[in-house]
């Protein structure tokens, strides 16, 4: 089994699928001559040319829309946004013509899109630069929402995103994109709308995605030290959100913790809390915590920026407080 960077393995999914289908094609900032801001579109350019392998001007409304343009006549874009922070210029298209139209056309005009690139805060970037958006999108019918945490996941994720029907927003993250994990070989798909889990455990279930499944599995050997087995599930997609793995999780645990680097109002923890309450009251022994972003603007300083985000210490703080440690 090959290892792969995060990085490797995003590209490979796409050089795979533009293989096999040439309606796929990407576009985006610095996505061709410059091989992507993060080179996750590496040798992109020189295999597929500059007709599916599309530089665009540093507008994002603009190419975000030129992507559901083509998307509603039968290709499909992958649109790279160089972080999620500057898609915001483009929600208007993501929300109000790629998320609704198929919708509001009664299911004639569909928009197979994917929407990538990385999300959430990266290191001493700035406020504006170093929001999650997870809850954003996942709040929007029509659209599916995936947020990759190994390697593998990357690849097989992209690979399904690629190919279903509807728009995808893909949330990547930039800390990750060195990281290594072994990829399976062949057309490694993974199956859109179901989680993992990534450590067994009977005494407390901690829910994550993306850059906290790495936490959440650190805070697990930690607490296993002082006598409590966690239940690590990474969530991959986060809507349509895998209930009935966390429900069944719970069941045998009795208690959850949710883990996001997003801030906590209105954040997928707050959705999986609601869940459960409606579909595991019953079995729950604790409260559900939620472990997140603190709730303001992320600091520039170092050390600022370290109290706001949710460290390995914070989840371990929050299992001993539902497990009465």
């Amino acid at each position: 089994m090959p290892i792969l960077s995060v990085r490797e393995a995003l590209c490979e999914a796409m050089v795979e699928e533009m293989r096999q289908d040439p309606s796929v094609f990407i576009l985006g900032e610095e996505v061709a001559e410059y091989q992507g801001a993060y080179k996750v579109t590496q040798g992109l350019l020189q295999e597929f040319g500059a007709a599916r392998v599309v530089d665009t001007p540093i507008t994002e409304h603009g190419f975000a829309g030129l992507g559901v343009g083509a998307a509603f006549m039968g290709l499909k874009p992958i649109v790279e946004f160089m972080t999620f922070n500057f898609a915001m210029q483009a929600m208007d298209q993501i929300v109000n013509s790629a998320a609704k139209t198929l919708y509001m056309s009664g299911g004639q005009m569909g928009c197979p899109i994917v929407f990538r690139g990385p999300n959430g805060p990266a290191s001493r970037v700035g406020a504006q630069h170093s929001q999650c958006y997870s809850s954003w999108y996942s709040h929007c019918p029509g659209l599916k929402v995936v947020a990759p945490y190994d390697a593998a996941d990357a690849k097989g994720l992209l690979k399904s995103a690629i190919r279903d029907p509807n728009p995808i927003i893909f949330l990547e993250n930039e800390l990750l994109y060195g990281q290594k994990f072994d990829v399976p070989d062949g057309d490694h798909t993974v199956p859109l709308g179901k989680g993992k889990i990534v450590r067994q455990g009977r005494d407390v279930t901690i829910t994550a995605f993306s850059l906290m499944v790495g936490k959440a599995l650190q805070a697990a050997e930690i607490l296993a030290e002082q006598g409590i087995d966690a239940e690590v599930i990474d969530l991959r997609t986060l809507r349509p959100l895998d209930t009935d793995l966390i429900v069944d999780s719970v069941t045998k645990t009795n208690r959850l913790v949710s883990v996001e680097e997003s801030w906590p109002t209105c954040g997928l923890g707050a959705e999986i809390a609601s869940q459960m309450m409606e579909h595991a009251f019953d079995l729950l022994d604790a409260p559900v915590l939620r472990v997140s972003a603190k709730d303001v603007p992320l600091p520039y300083a170092a050390n600022l920026e370290k109290l706001a985000l949710p460290q390995v210490a914070d989840i371990v703080e929050a299992v001993k407080k539902v497990t009465y440690k």
